[in-house]
């Protein structure tokens, strides 16, 4: 796909991501976006998001970023990082409004939604998969800093299995174009404020490891979070160190939405493929990293997603 083409043929669009919008999805939109106003100045873009993370806030043009659905008819509707209809409900509207739509993912369990639907589950994100579709000596240093930042976060800093010698390929080309990689990897993924930490240390100290061990989970209530003054955009980073708890193959943390409904996120090491997990509870994602919505105590989300865990223990032989 060649983006310079469909884009040559349009006056307007308007694009959106998945709902509570993580680096990937962040990335891929707002360098799309970054990439039409420095190339086609003529086309009026716009970019729904729900309201970005503040360790985002060194990406260019987040201020622009609308929370709130338009009204307006665009020539064309794109979708990043999105695997149906439901994840960006607060602005599906748009969708059907649209002269033409387009969606662009590397899920697997993508429902093919848009008029076109590019979907390679085989890459490390979608801002690797954006990349290739867009012309390099069109990529500017804050557009390269947009999709580096989708990179890194979906790779975990290149350390996932999706990662290959390809991603590290486009990751050292946009390195080329100035970018400081150095601090994006810091103030994305590592920097956390006094009170992030606070909540990390509590969701520690009060994990609970099950399955022999080669499982552990923690929960955050909204009394937790109203407590340390924090929302789910804030919670990165604690799945990431419940994971690399030593002798654990599958990680669970989940914080609480509205009463007695949870967002749950679910990180495996080797051989457990948790999307197929939250696929059964109707999220999705990918084998090592997926989430979705659950609704009851911590205590029957837990043994409902043990269950189904158990089969895949049984399957590679694990008692």
């Amino acid at each position: 796909m060649n983006w310079n083409e469909k884009l040559e043929t349009v006056k307007s669009v308007a694009i959106t991501g998945h709902v509570r919008p993580d680096g990937d999805c962040i990335g891929s939109t707002l360098g799309f976006y970054n990439y039409i106003l420095d190339n086609f100045p003529e086309i009026e873009v716009d970019l729904f998001l729900e309201q970005p993370g503040q360790e985002f806030s060194y990406l260019k043009n987040i201020e622009k970023v609308k929370t709130t659905l338009s009204e307006k008819q665009y020539d064309l509707f794109v979708v990043f990082d999105c695997g149906d209809e439901g994840r960006f409900e607060p602005f599906r509207g748009l969708l059907s409004k649209a002269s033409h739509t387009i969606c662009m993912d590397h899920h697997m369990a993508n429902s093919g939604f848009a008029d076109e639907n590019y979907v390679v589950p085989d890459l490390s994100s979608t801002c690797e998969l954006l990349y290739t579709s867009l012309t390099d000596s069109m990529i500017s240093r804050e557009v390269a800093e947009c999709l580096y930042t989708g990179i890194i976060c979906d790779t975990g800093i290149f350390k996932y299995q999706s990662t290959t010698s390809e991603t590290m390929r486009i990751a050292g080309r946009l390195m080329d174009k100035g970018i400081n990689h150095t601090k994006i990897i810091d103030d994305g993924f590592y920097t956390k404020t006094y009170h992030q930490n606070q909540i990390m240390g509590r969701a520690m100290l009060e994990s609970v490891l099950f399955y022999g061990g080669k499982c552990i989970y923690s929960a955050a209530s909204m009394e937790i979070m109203e407590f340390y003054g924090l929302d789910g955009k804030q919670m990165g980073g604690v799945i990431d160190q419940l994971r690399n708890t030593q002798g654990v193959e599958v990680a669970i943390f989940m914080y609480e939405l509205k009463k007695g409904e949870y967002k749950v996120s679910m990180r495996a090491k080797d051989y457990i493929d948790v999307s197929r997990v939250c696929r059964f509870f109707g999220g999705g994602g990918h084998v090592k990293a997926a989430g979705c919505t659950m609704q009851g105590t911590v205590h029957d989300i837990v043994n409902n997603l043990g269950a189904q865990l158990e089969i895949q223990f049984k399957e590679h032989g694990v008692n």
